[in-house]
This record gives C-alpha cells, sequence and structure tokens, in this order.
C-alpha cells in the first residue's frame, strides 16, 4: 500500500512541532508492542503514544532504538497513573517510565486521568518536569472542561496538549473550543470507537464516495478538524491504512454531516463519573 509521507506537524503553544496523526500502543503487550512500533516507524509515523499503565514503554523504547531512525525524528508520549499521581510520585513515575523507555528524555509527558485532589500537585509536578527540560511538552488527557477550568486557575504554563476520548459518535464540541481558543491542541484516542460504528450508513456512503475505508474516512474527519489522532493497531495492514489518508480530502458537506453524528457514545470511562 503507498503511503503519502507529507503527514502534517502541529506546532504546540511552546514552539514544538509534533505529528498530527500518531500510533496508540494501548493493550498491546510484549514482542506484538515492539513489531507494531516497528512496522509504524517504518511505514512513517513519528509519533508514538505509550503510558506507564500499559505495560509496554519498555518495548516502545527498544522499538524506537532498533529503527534507525534519529531520536529527535521520533515523537514520544507518555502519561503519569493515577496511582502515582501527587507531587513527589509523579517526579519518581516520570524517571520509571524514561528509564523503561530508555531515553534521555520524554517528548510529551500527560496526566492520564484527573483524579481528585491530587490534581494541582501532579500539575505542578508536570511543570517542574518541564522547567528542568526533562520533557519537551506537557499535558493532560481525559480532561472535560470542569477540569480545564480547575487548570486553568492555578497553572502557571497552558497544557500543549488535552488527550481525550472523541469521534464524530462523540463530538465535544466545548473542550474542541475551549482548546482552540487557548492554543491547546486536541488529541482524539480511539478515534475509531473500535470498530463499533464502521457500518454507519453516513461512513459507508462516504467510505464508497472517496474509495477509501471506513477507519480513512474518519481519520480524515479528525485531522481536517485539526485534531491530533493516535488510532490504536497491531495489525501491519491496518497500520498502514490508518496513516494513508493524506491524498485526499473531505468536501465541507461530508465534514459536517460527519459532525452532526454526535449521541455521546463512549467506549471509554466518562471521566465526569468515574472521579
Amino acid at each position: 500500500m503507498g503511503v503519502n509521507p507529507a503527514q502534517p506537524f502541529i506546532t504546540l503553544n511552546n514552539g514544538i512541532n509534533m505529528p498530527q496523526l500518531g500510533l496508540g500502543v494501548y493493550d498491546v503487550y510484549g514482542l506484538a508492542a515492539e513489531r507494531a512500533v516497528m512496522k509504524a516507524l517504518e511505514t512513517g509515523y513519528r509519533l508514538v503514544d505509550t503510558a506507564m499503565f500499559y505495560q509496554n514503554e519498555r518495548e516502545v523504547g527498544n522499538a524506537i532504538r532498533s529503527s534507525g531512525i534519529r531520536r529527535d525524528e521520533i515523537f514520544v508520549t507518555t502519561k503519569v497513573w493515577q496511582t502515582d499521581q501527587g507531587y513527589e510520585s509523579t517526579l519518581k513515575a516520570f524517571e520509571t517510565s524514561r528509564k523503561k523507555l530508555n531515553l534521555d528524555y520524554i517528548d510529551l509527558y500527560l496526566i492520564h486521568w484527573p483524579i481528585k485532589a491530587k490534581r494541582k500537585e501532579t500539575w505542578m509536578a508536570l511543570e517542574k518536569l518541564y522547567e528542568e527540560k526533562r520533557v519537551r511538552a506537557i499535558g493532560v488527557a481525559n480532561y472535560l472542561v470542569p477540569f480545564l477550568a480547575e487548570l486553568e486557575s492555578y497553572s502557571n504554563i497552558t497544557p500543549t496538549v488535552n488527550q481525550i476520548e472523541f469521534s464524530p459518535w462523540l463530538y465535544l464540541q466545548d473542550e474542541l473550543t475551549w482548546c482552540e481558543q487557548r492554543n491547546i491542541v486536541l488529541q482524539s484516542y480511539t478515534p475509531l470507537v473500535r470498530g463499533k460504528k464502521f457500518n454507519d450508513p453516513v461512513i459507508a456512503t462516504l467510505a464508497k464516495k472517496y474509495g477509501k475505508t471506513p477507519a480513512q474516512i474518519i481519520l480524515r474527519w479528525n485531522i481536517q478538524l485539526g485534531v491530533s489522532t493516535i488510532p490504536k493497531s497491531s495489525n501491519p495492514k491496518r497500520i498502514e491504512e490508518n496513516i494513508n489518508i493524506f491524498d485526499f480530502q473531505l468536501e465541507g458537506e461530508d465534514m459536517t454531516a460527519l459532525s452532526q453524528l454526535n449521541e455521546n457514545f463512549r467506549v471509554v470511562e466518562d471521566p465526569m463519573e468515574l472521579l
């Protein structure tokens, strides 16, 4: 499958460039994780998103070093998990992740979930990591508007990225607008809703119209919205398919049709209910 290598970058609010499309590696373990990252890098991906909770940081690091690609050409994201949040424990968790990845620095470090009573001290630890240049950018994940507003009340540094569940069926306009107004990149995880909506008639019609797969239509919608997206796959064919979205453009009416599919459909817990 031919891949268009000219994938776009997004300039974060601190001037750092981040690839708009990346590989997610949630629920991929051991050699499968290492092979997925290797395949993605060979295919043209330059953003890899992992987390302490995913238990594959070591394999991600192995693949990066084995790829032969210069470290400064690969953008690596990892995250601090719930049980490690708090000021000192976050600093310790960061160093544990960095050592597992076996990298001199992390490109983007995120708070994985907005844990009650620990959000402020965890964020302050991220600010310290950033100020000490141990990480190139800091951000949050699963932060809906109430959490973002709270963060704004005490943060000294604006997050560069907010990674949330986001799709045509979970079109979080308030979060998208909030982030756009503050130059925070919205990054969508589970953008393909684990294939549960591939038979949606709107998606099927557009896939036929553009000669693309349902996954490619959904990912292209993200890209044209200016959203960063990190589809997860360990399947070599799917990894290729997911990046092969830069040779077509959705028309305005089709973008609108996709944005009107919202039904608050989630495949991951709602942060407002979980915490």
